[in-house]
């Protein structure tokens, strides 16, 4: 199984900042998705999670052949602190 982390940020918010940095000390791989470069994308999220805030995560295991399973947090949602989605990003990884 691998597991994929993608994060949506925005430009010049300092919480999308911190969590990157966060990431890069952990050495967890992420993509970095920027809202404002990935509109289409980022309003799917929103619908789907009913929350716009940011840094929001997107996580996806394959499985193996065709099969995958994504997860959506959102901040105020799903975590309040950076610290908490870190936490939510390992829990994925060790499977």
């Amino acid at each position: 199984m691998s597991t994929h982390v993608v994060v949506y940020t925005m430009k010049g918010c300092p919480h999308c900042y911190d969590l990157k940095d966060m990431l890069t000390k952990e050495g967890i791989e992420f993509v970095d998705r920027d809202i404002d470069d990935n509109k289409e994308e980022y309003d799917i999220f929103v619908e789907a999670t009913e929350n716009d805030y940011v840094p929001a995560l997107l996580i996806i295991e394959e499985k193996g052949g065709d099969k995958r399973k994504s997860y959506l947090y959102a901040p105020d949602r799903d975590y309040q602190e950076l610290t908490e989605a870190v936490d939510i990003i390992k829990k994925h990884l060790k499977g």
